[in-house]
């Protein structure tokens, strides 16, 4: 058996509404050593400054979340880090750091507390408007937080535009889960051989690739 032990997927994390990129990594250390030891971690801060310190933001909406401010200039953001500062295999996304688009060859997400922007709670902007023209073929994983994450119903929701989500499902909130048990542990690990599977195929030949290389094709947001 080939040994992938040395492709380390890399990761652009993504932090949530009002937090950090050092916020983010805090929660995402807490995983164990395991886990940590294959990744490549990248943590950004989004592009607007909030008046708290260590506070940003990607993009602001008003109250309903029908109008979007300063969406079109994330992506651009995100799109010249990773231009500059790449290449990276795949996404990690909590919370309002889960807006995804304009990006290329992207191998995989991971999605924490998620919800699809055009779904039920939050309108698309112009720019995803054609997001989900399609099902989305790549690897995915999704934190689903329980009853007291506020972003469960539309993370579920979101599931059904993925070929085939892989789901942990945990009960401590609108967070990052700690992969305390063996159940999460077991489906993290194994989702990271997969990846690290697909970085040793040819970008002609990995499926994952094929099908993630679409400009603009994953907008998601959980407030």
């Amino acid at each position: 058996m080939e040994d992938h032990s040395l492709n380390k997927p890399r990761i652009l994390c993504l932090h949530g509404h009002t937090r950090s990129g050092e916020f983010l990594k805090r929660l995402v250390l807490q995983w164990p050593e395991s886990v940590i030891q294959k990744l490549d971690l990248v943590f950004l801060n989004g592009p607007f400054p909030m008046l708290e310190p260590d506070s940003f933001e990607w993009f602001q909406a008003n109250e309903d979340f029908t109008e979007y401010s300063n969406f079109e200039e994330c992506l651009a953001y995100i799109e010249d880090y990773m231009v500059k500062n790449g290449p990276f295999d795949g996404f990690l996304g909590h919370s309002q750091g889960v807006t995804l688009g304009k990006v290329d060859k992207i191998k995989f997400v991971i999605l924490s507390s998620a919800a699809k922007l055009g779904g039920e709670k939050f309108a698309a902007p112009e720019l995803a408007s054609n997001a989900f023209s399609k099902p989305i073929e790549c690897p995915s994983l999704h934190f689903i937080g329980g009853e007291t994450d506020k972003a469960m119903p539309e993370s579920i929701a979101l599931l059904k535009e993925f070929v085939e989500p892989v789901v942990i499902y945990h009960t401590q909130g609108h967070t990052v889960p700690r992969l305390d048990d063996d159940k999460s542990l077991g489906i993290m690990l194994g989702l990271i051989d997969t990846i690290q599977g697909t970085l040793t195929m040819t970008m002609d030949t990995a499926w994952a690739v094929k099908d993630c290389a679409r400009p603009a094709n994953l907008c998601f947001w959980s407030s």
